[in-house]
């Protein structure tokens, strides 16, 4: 649905929950200079000898070869401090190149909900929730965050479309218990049969972290505030 919608004078918040936009905000905020998402392998090993990490991520595993995937515990202040990451995912990262155009990038998680939150509040641009989702397709997790959005929005902006509606209702009914409800996603079985439940857990904590990652000259910086 993505190419219907004219993101020139809008804000594209991109939502990957497992596990991509997580990791991002993870790693923005343990002190990672950049972090450069790209689409495709051989894109991200273009990279290599520049001093960056690589990281790809496919069907939830580390590509062979590369430093990490896309584990939030492969985004510590140990690993990436100052350092620059070039980063491909199979969705996240593709969800962040289809939404160049609008006027303003920004990376989503539970992990720094409110502070995203509080940001768009203020701002006057409408704004697109870009769920990543699983090779095209509905992701429960991604549609549970959009739906958690907003909720906290619904009084400062107008919803237009009956997707945001349908997410926030989808989101009262979790709410109270989101781990419980996401045991029935597709992707938190995938992950958890790739024995990173851990992953997921971590992924669904509420307000751990203010950064908000936010993309710059194909370079994904900590929003100045």
């Amino acid at each position: 649905m993505l190419p219907f919608y004219n993101l020139e004078n809008s804000i594209a918040v991109i939502i990957d929950i497992f596990r991509a936009t997580s990791s991002i905000c993870y790693g923005i905020h343990n002190g990672a200079k950049a972090i450069i998402p790209v689409s495709t392998i051989v894109e991200c090993l273009s990279f290599s000898g520049n001093g960056s990490l690589l990281a790809a991520e496919r069907d939830g595993k580390v590509v062979d070869g590369f430093d990490f995937g896309n584990s939030p515990f492969s985004y510590t202040v140990e690993k990436v401090k100052d350092k620059t990451v070039v980063l491909t995912t199979t969705n996240g990262t593709r969800a962040i190149q289809l939404s160049q155009d609008a006027k303003k990038v920004v990376i989503g998680s539970f992990l720094n909900i409110s502070s995203l939150c509080d940001w768009l509040d203020q701002q006057e641009d409408s704004v697109v929730l870009v769920c990543a989702g699983w090779k095209a397709n509905f992701s429960l997790e991604d549609a549970l965050f959009a739906g958690a959005v907003v909720e906290k929005l619904q009084d400062t902006f107008s919803i237009h479309d009956d997707g945001a509606v349908a997410a926030l209702d989808l989101y009262k009914c979790a709410k109270s218990d989101l781990p419980k409800y996401l045991e029935k996603s597709s992707h938190s079985e995938r992950l958890k049969n790739l024995n990173i439940g851990k992953d997921v857990a971590f992924c669904l904590q509420f307000d751990v972290l203010d950064t908000i990652p936010v993309y710059e000259e194909g370079r994904l910086v900590k929003m100045e505030r």
